[in-house]
C-alpha cells in the first residue's frame, strides 16, 4: 500500500494494546457509514507489539495465566453493547484458540489473541486507509484547539501531523512516592533488596535469594504473579490435585511472607456458571438514581451519596437470588421482602432488621463491611497459629466460590459489573477516596482457584508464611533490616533483608511515570487528585483546564475518569468499554468529516 501524502486528514493513537486496538475496530466498523472512501493516515504509537502491548505480549512466562476464564474473555461486540455503530460479532478467546472455555489460557496466548484481533481490524479499514506503527513512546502533544496537534516521538525531531489524538495508554509507571524513596535509600545504604510497586512480570526477580525471607506487601493479583515466579518459576512443581496438592520445592525458592490492609487475598473467581432466574438490575442504582444525582450542583461524594446506593443495589441482587432459587433458606414470603426491602433507607438498622428476620442464617446474609474487613477483630496466638487461621479461611473461600449453594455470590457478581457501568456517567463530578476500585477488585477480579490452591500448597510447604491484616513495616537502622509485624498476632515480628511492593504503581498527579502526562498536566489538562485524566463522560474527549472539552484530543481507559477496567469484557455483559470504542470512534470520524483538516500546520512547537 503507497504511502498516502501528509496531508490526508490523520488519527494518532497512541498505545496499542487492548484499547487501542478496541478503538480501531471500532473505527474500521465506522468508518464506511460516517467517512465513506476518503484518503485517512492512522498512527499507531507504542514500543510494545500491537495487539498485546505490554501487559499481554507474548515474550512472557507461559506460567502466568490470565484472570479469568477463556469462554469469558472477547475483544468483540455483540447486541448487548449501547451502539450506534454496526455489531461486529467475534469468537471468544477460547472459540479461536480452540481450548476448552472453563480452562484459564496463559498470557501468551491472550496476547496471540490480541495480535489477531489486531490484524483483523486493521485488515477490515479500506484501502483508503494508511496504517503506520511507531515502536516508540510519545513524549508530548502540542498544537492549538482549532489547528493540527503535533505528536512528538521519542528518538524523532520531527512530530507526527494529527487532526485527531486518542489516548489508550493503558496502565502506566509512576515515580516512587516519599514512602518509596525512603524505603529505597534505606536498602541501599544497607546493601538490601527492595523493589518498588511495579508490574511483576517487568520486575527482575533475581535478586531475591534462594531460602531466605522476603516481605511482601500487597496480596492480590501482583503478589499471584510473584508467587508463581518464584516458585514453578524456579524449578518447584505440583503433586497431586485438589485438597490434596502438593509443593514440591526446588530449594531455589525465597520464602515470602506476605500481608496486606486486609490480610487476605482476593476472592477466588467463582466456579460455577449462574444459571436459573437472574436479579433484574439495576433496581437501586440505575439510570433514574443516577440522573437525580447529576442534576445536584457541585460535585458527587462517593461515600455519602452513591455507597449507600451501591450496597442497597447489590442486596437486592444477593436476596433477589436467594430467594428465587433457594426459598427454604428464608423466613418471609418474596412479595412481602420485596415491599419492604424496597421502603427501607440505604444501610439502615430498619433494612438491618428486615433482613434478619428473613434470612435466619446469617451465612446468608450480605454484610459488604465484614466482606471488606474479613480480620477485623480477631488474635490468634503465636505466627503459626495464624497460618493455620489463614489457611482455613482461604480454604472456605474456595469452597463457598465453588459451590452453586451460595449462588446469590454470583449475582452480586453480576450487580457488581452494572454498577460500574452506571459509575461511569459520573465522570469527574464523582469525587472519590480510590477506595471502591480496590474493593470492587478485591470482590470481582480475585485469582483462579486452582491459584489459590496452590498457595495454600506452598503455606504447607513453608514457603509462603502469612503476615496478616494491616501490617506494620519498620526499618531497623542498628542491624541493617527490614521489620513486620501484624494486630492480628502481636508480638510477632518477622525480620528480613528483602521488601517487595507486590501492587501496581498508584496513578498520581506529581508522580506519572509518564512523560506524555506529565506535560498534559502541566499545560492545564484537568486531572482528578489521584492523577486520572478527566474526560468527557459523553465522548471521551480531555477536558481542558476551562472544563472545555478539547476538540482534537480523547482519551479511553484506566488512566482517565472514564475508566473501565480492562480493554476486553465478558460476552454479552453490554460491556461499557466497547460502547466507549464506539463513541469515541463515531465521534472522531464525524469531526474528520465534517471540519477542514487538510492544511498542514507550522513544526514549531
Amino acid at each position: 500500500m503507497s504511502p498516502r501524502p501528509s496531508i490526508a486528514p490523520s488519527i494518532v493513537i497512541v498505545g496499542a494494546g487492548p484499547r487501542g486496538t478496541g478503538f480501531l475496530e471500532r473505527l474500521a466498523a465506522n468508518l464506511p457509514e460516517l467517512y465513506g472512501d476518503e484518503p485517512l493516515d492512522v498512527h499507531l504509537v507504542d514500543p510494545h507489539p500491537p495487539g498485546p502491548g505490554r501487559i499481554w505480549r507474548t515474550a512472557q512466562s507461559p506460567l502466568l495465566w490470565m484472570n479469568s476464564l477463556a469462554e469469558d474473555v472477547t475483544m468483540f461486540t455483540d447486541e448487548t453493547v449501547a451502539l450506534d455503530g454496526p455489531v461486529r460479532p467475534g469468537p471468544t478467546l477460547a472459540e479461536w484458540a480452540g481450548i476448552e472455555g472453563r480452562t484459564f489460557a496463559t498470557r501468551p496466548q491472550q496476547g496471540a489473541y490480541l495480535r489477531w484481533v489486531y490484524e483483523r481490524a486493521r485488515a477490515a479499514l479500506p484501502g483508503t486507509v494508511t496504517v503506520h506503527e511507531h515502536r516508540t513512546s510519545v513524549l508530548r502533544i502540542s498544537g492549538p484547539r482549532d489547528g493540527r496537534q503535533r505528536v512528538w516521538l521519542e528518538g524523532s525531531a520531527v512530530p507526527l501531523l494529527a487532526d485527531v489524538v486518542v489516548l489508550t495508554v493503558g496502565h502506566l509507571d509512576a515515580e516512587p512516592d516519599r514512602e518509596q524513596r525512603e524505603l529505597a535509600d534505606f536498602a541501599a545504604r544497607h546493601r538490601l533488596v527492595h523493589l518498588p510497586p511495579d508490574f511483576t512480570a517487568d520486575t527482575d526477580l533475581a535478586a531475591l535469594p534462594a531460602g531466605e525471607p522476603v516481605l511482601v506487601r500487597g496480596f492480590g493479583l501482583a503478589f499471584v504473579d510473584l508467587m508463581v515466579l518464584l516458585t514453578e518459576g524456579r524449578g518447584g512443581r505440583y503433586e497431586g490435585e485438589g485438597d490434596e496438592l502438593v509443593y514440591l520445592p526446588s530449594g531455589k525458592e525465597p520464602v515470602l511472607h506476605v500481608g496486606s490492609r486486609r490480610g487476605v487475598p482476593y476472592h477466588s473467581k467463582i466456579g460455577y456458571v449462574l444459571d436459573g432466574e437472574r436479579p433484574p438490575l439495576p433496581r437501586f442504582f440505575g439510570t433514574e438514581q443516577t440522573d437525580a444525582l447529576l442534576a445536584r450542583p457541585g460535585p458527587v461524594h462517593f461515600r455519602r451519596d452513591v455507597w449507600p446506593l451501591i450496597d442497597k443495589e447489590l442486596g437486592w441482587a444477593h436476596y433477589h437470588r436467594l430467594f428465587s432459587t433457594h426459598p427454604e433458606r428464608t423466613a418471609l414470603a418474596w412479595s412481602d421482602f420485596e415491599k419492604a426491602y424496597e421502603e427501607a433507607p440505604p444501610r439502615s438498622a430498619e433494612l438491618a432488621a428486615l433482613v434478619a428476620a428473613a434470612v435466619p442464617d446469617p451465612a446468608d446474609r450480605l454484610d459488604l463491611d465484614a466482606l471488606d474487613h474479613p480480620l477485623d477483630g480477631i488474635r490468634y496466638d503465636s505466627a503459626e497459629a495464624l497460618q493455620q487461621g489463614l489457611r482455613d479461611y482461604i480454604t472456605e473461600d474456595l469452597t463457598r466460590r465453588h459451590d452453586p449453594a451460595h449462588s446469590p455470590d454470583a449475582a452480586v457478581f453480576a450487580g457488581l459489573l452494572s454498577v460500574y457501568g452506571q459509575l461511569l456517567r459520573f465522570g469527574n463530578r464523582l469525587e472519590s477516596d480510590g477506595w471502591w476500585h480496590g474493593f470492587f477488585s478485591y470482590l470481582a477480579s480475585g485469582p483462579p482457584g486452582p491459584r489459590l490452591r496452590q498457595l495454600l500448597a506452598l503455606s504447607r510447604a513453608g514457603v509462603v508464611r502469612f503476615l496478616g491484616p494491616r501490617i506494620t513495616l519498620e526499618t531497623d537502622e542498628e542491624r541493617g533490616l527490614f521489620r513486620a509485624a501484624s494486630a492480628a498476632a502481636p508480638g510477632e515480628w518477622t525480620e528480613a533483608r528483602a521488601l517487595v511492593e507486590a501492587r501496581i504503581p498508584d496513578p498520581t498527579l506529581e508522580l506519572t511515570g509518564s512523560p506524555l502526562l506529565r506535560s498534559l498536566y502541566e499545560e492545564g489538562t484537568r486531572a482528578t487528585s489521584d492523577g486520572l485524566l478527566v474526560v468527557d463522560p459523553a465522548d471521551g474527549r480531555i477536558l481542558e483546564h476551562d472544563g472545555r472539552p478539547h476538540p482534537r484530543r480523547f482519551a479511553l481507559g484506566p488512566h482517565t475518569t472514564g475508566r473501565t477496567g480492562a480493554g476486553f469484557a465478558r460476552p454479552r455483559t453490554g460491556a461499557p468499554a466497547f460502547g466507549q470504542n464506539d463513541v469515541t470512534a463515531r465521534t472522531a470520524l464525524t469531526f474528520l468529516r465534517d471540519r477542514e483538516c487538510r492544511l498542514p500546520a507550522p513544526l514549531s512547537a
